[in-house]
């Protein structure tokens, strides 16, 4: 039975090498601690009284900035890079962003669930 402390050490985040053509190289790509998958989401649902409605703009941006990394697991991007990015190749982005999404373990199911609220 693992204890707390175990469970703290624990380096659980997988780091994956992505090639993309449309750039010219590789990008490392992590997946998303708990808390950060909970940021992302949120970001993505707004709250209009008492429905909620998926805003999807920069959604591949959004994302890509918080899992593309370097060989340790650190951001390349940061928040205020995501209107820039999202400007990058669409295919590129997407590469990113299917990887990031097995990582985090986003199912299809969470997807959908999000494109229906």
């Amino acid at each position: 039975m693992l204890t707390k402390d175990q469970i703290f050490e624990i380096k659980d985040q997988q780091i994956e090498l992505v090639d993309i053509p449309e750039w010219g190289g590789q990008v490392y790509v992590r997946g998303m601690s708990g808390s950060e998958r909970d940021s992302f989401e949120a970001s993505v649902i707004e709250l209009r009284g008492s429905t909620q409605k998926v805003n999807l703009q920069n959604v591949r941006a959004k994302l890509v900035s918080l899992t593309a990394c370097d060989e340790e697991g650190n951001r390349l991007f940061s928040d205020s890079d995501v209107v820039e990015l999202g400007k990058k190749s669409a295919t590129a982005l997407q590469r990113i962003f299917d990887v990031a999404q097995k990582l985090s373990g986003f199912s299809k199911e969470d997807i959908s669930l999000l494109e229906k609220n």
